[in-house]
């Protein structure tokens, strides 16, 4: 069994805190907790949820556990207890947790628990105001664990309302993406993928697959420039897939919307993928998604297709290009990014 993780240990610690009928876990860590909490409630039903397919695939793992991935929280009757594990975005943490105020019951228990540098202490300012009783539970390890109770309710949650709409210039074209909070650099077109767009040429046809598409911003700078492209987007990110079906739909196109951790649920082959591969997971910084995207994938190329990424000029990507397909062009560079692009012979 992996090592639980500190915010994991913290609320093992406080195991007298986790027993219940009806448990749910957002954001749970991949590191068992979730059948040490199963074990907890041999009675109960243990619930998972994630906006993260990875995470979704982790929960199913372990046996007894429900797991779901989608942009919004199931509804679950009777819930006593929800653990919530602090994410990195605090606009994210702010819709979730109307969401939470939107499933919950008056009976339901909230423990929110992540670590301080992940800016869990947040939530005292966020929540506080919408729970009658708040107290911190424990502290150790850099991790704070609170508890809320008799919150304030909420008859719904629609994400619709947590939509941002924003403008994307690239040279002369200009069209309207839609974001959501926790979806990558939410609300603007960042410079990495700026520049990217700025040095490629766009195919007039063929299957095109934007790797890690955020708010679909490079499908529909695709689309937009040749209307025969066929557009799939994958993401990791259940939010991150909404946010680019709005976009497309914003701009009168459409695309494929491909749920998957890398290149797994991935079908058939592409004339072209295209990426500013993520190389963020949680607080730690995790180059092994962009690697194996890399490394996979020539097998998803179809003859003579191309892969075009733009990376931070310290990442290592050069020796896995040549590595896959024996040579590559530099299209771009400037003091912080680079775009490559190579091609399956």
């Amino acid at each position: 069994m992996s090592q639980l993780s500190n915010p994991s240990l913290l609320l093992m610690r406080n195991e007298e805190e986790l027993h219940a009928d009806q448990v749910l876990v957002i954001n749970a860590n991949r590191d068992g907790f979730l059948s040490q909490l199963k074990q907890l409630n041999p009675n109960g039903d243990v619930h998972a949820f994630s906006y993260n397919i990875a995470d979704h695939q982790a929960a199913e793992q372990y046996s007894g556990v429900l797991s779901s991935v989608d942009h919004s929280l199931p509804a679950i009757d009777d819930l006593d207890l929800i653990i919530y594990f602090y994410p990195k975005s605090k606009p994210e943490a702010m819709m979730m947790l109307d969401n939470i105020r939107a499933i919950a019951t008056s009976k339901t228990r909230l423990l929110v628990v992540g670590h301080n540098k992940g800016g869990v202490k947040s939530v005292e300012k966020q929540l506080k105001p919408h729970a009658e009783l708040f107290c911190k539970l424990d502290s150790a390890k850099h991790c704070v664990l609170y508890e809320f109770s008799e919150l304030h309710l909420l008859t719904e949650f629609d994400i619709k309302h947590y939509k941002t709409e924003f403008t994307v210039t690239v040279g002369d074209l200009e069209f309207s993406a839609i974001s959501l909070p926790g979806v990558f650099n939410h609300g603007k077109l960042d410079v990495g993928t700026k520049l990217l767009l700025e040095n490629i040429e766009v195919p007039y046809k063929g299957s095109v697959l934007d790797f890690g598409c955020g708010a679909g911003l490079i499908a529909t700078f695709m689309g937009s420039k040749q209307a025969a492209l066929k557009l799939h987007c994958l993401d990791v990110n259940a939010l991150a897939l909404y946010a680019t079906e709005q976009t497309l739909q914003l701009n009168g196109l459409s695309g494929e919307l491909i749920l998957s951790d890398g290149l797994n649920n991935v079908p058939g082959q592409y004339n072209l993928l295209i990426s500013n591969p993520p190389f963020h997971t949680g607080i730690a910084t995790d180059y092994g998604i962009a690697d194996r995207f890399l490394s996979d994938s020539r097998q998803f190329l179809k003859s003579k297709g191309k892969i075009q990424i733009v990376a931070n000029n310290f990442l290592k990507y050069p020796p896995i290009l040549e590595q896959q397909f024996g040579t590559y062009t530099t299209l771009a560079k400037n003091t912080k990014f680079t775009v490559y692009q190579a091609e399956k012979n």
